[in-house]
């Protein structure tokens, strides 16, 4: 009967979401945990499998940290992004299209999915420029900081994506962005998940990550924020509720919901099924970001 209950729960989700875009961005425990990985991976086939049209992005943070670590570099973030020299690109690309990503499109054929391995340098996926310097404050001082070889969205052209969507393939895509003039850029996963939902003209933009959502008090998971107006975002930013990491995260999800793309979450992905509790359950789980 509880399973009977789940199902019934789950169908109005299921008819409202049939041959819908939804952009799942993988990152934190979802993809450094094996178990964690599987079943993230068997839920994204299971969308497919009713109809919705899943495309995945992923990061890869602490995996490019590890591989510069071992390679004497130490790792620099400004606002959640990685300062990015032309050795750490090497890095970039090694770990992310080399090593990340051909791991999870193998994980896909391995359970029955069909995922195909992309990074914004296939069919000129991600169109990037490089960001302007940051302005950071320290010791009571204002300065400009370079990032270096870290880039923005410039234009996203999804064509190769509806291709292979309406072939049943899953595209998993590498947030590494190409210039005009042929160079690669660092970009942030978080940003380009939102980006990509917003050229697919997603429902639904889903971010993984290792915290229950947005949490008004982070050594207190019970003050959980369910809800987010995008507008709350500059208020939420100096009391000081969103930092680091978080910062990119919901930029992406306010950027996207202002856009036009429906709903965005951002999830925990230790728990398991995260992703189906959160698309066919009448609660969810999560942080929600709506638009004003």
């Amino acid at each position: 009967m509880n399973r009977a209950e789940v199902l019934a729960e789950a169908l109005p989700y299921i008819e409202e979401f049939r041959g819908a875009y939804v952009v799942l961005k993988y990152g934190g425990h979802a993809m450094l945990d094996e178990e964690a990985m599987d079943w993230t991976i068997k839920d994204t086939i299971l969308l497919k499998y009713v109809g919705m049209k899943p495309v995945v992005v992923h990061g890869g943070g602490p995996e490019i940290s590890k591989a510069m670590e071992k390679m004497g570099k130490k790792p620099q973030f400004i606002e959640g992004l990685r300062v990015t020299d032309e050795e750490t690109m090497d890095i970039v690309k090694m770990v992310l299209v080399g090593k990340i990503n051909t791991e999870i499109v193998s994980r896909f054929n391995a359970v029955g999915g069909m995922g195909v391995g992309l990074s914004g340098k296939d069919g000129q996926l991600i169109m990037a420029r490089k960001k302007a310097p940051q302005k950071v404050l320290r010791a009571g001082v204002e300065r400009e900081v370079d990032l270096g070889l870290v880039g923005e969205t410039e234009q996203i052209n999804p064509k190769i994506l509806e291709i292979l969507t309406a072939q049943d393939y899953v595209p998993v895509i590498a947030p590494i962005g190409l210039t005009k003039d042929g160079k690669s850029l660092n970009l942030n996963a978080d940003t380009v998940a939102g980006d990509v939902a917003l050229a697919l003209r997603a429902k639904k933009l889903i971010v993984l990550t290792d915290v229950p959502g947005v949490l008004r008090d982070l050594k207190d998971e019970g003050s959980l924020l369910r809800t987010i107006r995008s507008g709350e975002m500059d208020e939420l930013l100096r009391e000081g509720v969103i930092e680091g990491s978080m910062i990119p995260k919901l930029k992406a999800c306010a950027k996207a919901v202002e856009g036009g793309v429906e709903k965005t979450h951002i999830i925990d992905g230790r728990v398991k099924h995260s992703i189906l509790l959160e698309l066919f359950t009448d609660e969810g789980i999560g942080t929600m970001v709506l638009r004003d």
